[in-house]
């Protein structure tokens, strides 16, 4: 099992991410995402928007153990991170975190 706390800040660091809720649903409309992740106590009209479109784009979606202020701490941004939108996933193994929701 993947440290994912740790594998998040990685990514952040040495790959391309955007933060916000109106990334991830633009990027799961476009199909550019790798992976999305959504804060546990992500609004449920928001969640449920990036639910629908990554599901017609085939992109993969992770509910991270946590609130969008521990989302936010472990990116290392000093501000609320309600959903996380990784492009490259850098030098991590984030993309690992995929296959564990896929088995």
């Amino acid at each position: 099992m993947i440290d994912v706390n740790k594998a998040i800040a990685t990514t952040v660091r040495t790959g391309k991410v955007l933060f916000g809720a109106n990334n991830a649903v633009e990027n799961a409309k476009i199909g550019k995402a790798k992976l999305i992740i959504v804060a546990a106590n992500c609004p449920q009209k928001i969640r449920e928007d990036i639910q629908y479109y990554c599901r017609f784009s085939d992109v993969p979606i992770a509910i991270y153990n946590g609130t969008s202020i521990d989302l936010g701490a472990v990116c290392g941004k000093p501000f609320m991170v309600s959903a996380l939108t990784i492009r490259e996933p850098g030098d991590s193994d984030i993309l690992k975190l995929v296959e564990a929701v896929n088995d």
